[in-house]
């Protein structure tokens, strides 16, 4: 009988490890051991969603989505499967965050617009039948001594659920890292929250670099989590020491645990649509497993004019604050992309991830419509696998690209066309962009057992991964393999 009741707890534990709410949420339940048993510890958050399915040109040849600049989830899945030795639940997988990790180091050729196009068709390496298109967006980079004097505020969660080594004190190292790229013309404030929201610096020069640090130095953790009154403090002081022409940015770092005040993903995304209207951009990190409210984080950062990053380590801390510090410097803003597919050509489309990006054909020339902020120097990719049409026209392109964005002060979009056509390529003789971006989509489809993985497998992403050949400065396309390696293996 206690046998019995051990494999019946045992069952139970197994089932509550990846669960959904009635709110749509996914709720991965982690399990820590404390002596003898297994406690069920509080669940992380993800939203559900549902992989796109392939559209039938003939009955809908637009595809209308939003870009997503966020990185969020690959440091996020890398934290499942090289720390935790385990495969991250479905809920955490955003293919486009995956592949947007990286930098691409795609050219940027345009004087006209502050952002330029590239893209390219080749055969679909998991599947011969269909073809896989890539679309590639480049913001203008800007060198630092050209760069925008800024507004910053920091928004820092000291909750007591921040006061384990991989919540506050990766986030108090990753400011201070942050500190140190400042300009002296620059500006920063610190605000805190936890039962309340305390403003513990008022917008001081980076130039008083020290006295940032000493601020960032002195936080602790401790109490309830008002999250949504510091978002109201933040953006307040921010507006007090806006820079007209400047970059405007408030920083929250937090594991989203909300459980003060406004506290639903729905309200707090309602809150963030207000604030963003006051043209001040947002960067939501995020950090901790147990009670992470990825869900919620990634919505604020969407609806917000902002982009979500996960820090997992003290090298993603570099990254985000020293390698990637540019992306803080919004340089095109409610970027929108649409699709138009000849039927002559495609017969069928699906685009590969992006699922809670997609948008409806009429919002593309709706400037109240938020859409995805892209920052200096920093690339963007979208995958689409097709179907190709019997008999296709090669002389005609396959399909054209509408974008529309805003220059980050402005309220009106531009438009610009990018026309592809298919030159019949194999994917063999497809670039190392392609190659590279199709293995990191092939990834992310085995991580969750997507239907359309077809002959996909972890060899062969490691395959693909070896004939490519790009610029890997700081060694995160060399550890993509090694997460491959050990997925393969769990």
């Amino acid at each position: 009988m206690k046998n019995l009741k051990r494999f019946l707890i045992l069952f139970a534990l197994i089932q509550l490890s990846c669960e959904t709410d009635q709110t749509g949420t996914e709720r991965y339940i982690g399990n820590e051991s404390y002596g003898p048993g297994i406690i069920s510890l509080p669940g992380d958050s993800y939203n559900e969603y549902e992989e796109n399915q392939f559209i039938y040109t003939a009955e809908e040849p637009v595809s209308t989505f939003s870009i997503d600049a966020d990185g969020a989830s690959y440091a996020n899945v890398r934290r499942f499967i090289m720390q935790e030795n385990q495969l991250p639940p479905k809920g955490a997988i955003r293919t486009e965050e995956l592949i947007n990790y990286f930098n691409l180091d795609y050219n940027f050729n345009n004087d006209s617009h502050p952002i330029a196009l590239n893209g390219e068709i080749s055969r679909s390496p998991w599947n011969n039948a269909n073809k896989l298109v890539r679309i590639g967006i480049k913001g203008k980079s800007i060198e630092k001594a050209g760069l925008p004097s800024s507004n910053f505020v920091f928004l820092i969660d000291v909750s007591g659920s921040m006061g384990s080594e991989d919540r506050l004190e990766l986030l108090k190292n990753g400011f201070k890292y942050f500190v140190d790229e400042l300009n002296d013309e620059d500006k920063v404030a610190i605000v805190t929250y936890a039962g309340s929201a305390g403003v513990i610096l008022e917008s001081t020069p980076g130039s008083e670099k020290q006295k940032i640090k000493n601020a960032i130095d002195q936080l602790g953790a401790g109490g309830s989590t008002a999250g949504a009154q510091g978002i109201v403090t933040a953006y307040e002081i921010a507006q007090e020491n806006f820079i007209e022409n400047g970059n405007n940015r408030v920083v929250i770092g937090t594991d989203g645990d909300f459980n003060v005040g406004i506290s639903s993903q729905e309200e707090l995304v309602d809150l963030i649509e207000e604030k963003r209207e006051s043209g001040i951009f947002i960067t939501v990190l995020g950090v901790g497993r147990g009670n992470l409210n990825d869900a919620a984080l990634e919505q604020i950062a969407n609806n917000g004019n902002g982009t979500y990053e996960y820090l997992d380590n003290l090298e993603q801390l570099r990254k985000v604050f020293i390698y990637d510090y540019n992306k803080f410097y919004t340089v095109a803003k409610d970027v929108k992309i649409q699709v138009n597919f000849n039927p002559k050509n495609v017969e069928a489309y699906r685009l590969i991830g992006y699922e809670n990006r997609i948008l409806n054909e009429e919002d593309f020339e709706d400037d109240q419509k938020d859409a995805g902020e892209i920052g200096a120097g920093q690339n963007i990719t979208a995958l689409y696998e097709i179907i190709p049409a019997a008999n296709s026209d090669f002389e005609l392109p396959a399909f054209t690209i509408d974008f529309r964005y805003k220059q980050p002060a402005s309220n009106t979009s531009s438009a610009m066309e990018l026309e592809i056509f298919d030159d019949e390529n194999s994917f063999e003789q497809s670039s190392d962009y392609m190659k590279f971006t199709a293995s990191i989509s092939s990834f992310s489809m085995l991580l969750s057992d997507s239907q359309f993985k077809g002959s996909s497998s972890y060899d062969k992403v490691l395959y693909w991964l070896d004939e490519v050949n790009l610029p890997d400065e700081h060694g995160f396309k060399a550890e993509f393999k090694q997460i491959v390696e050990k997925a393969k293996g769990l």
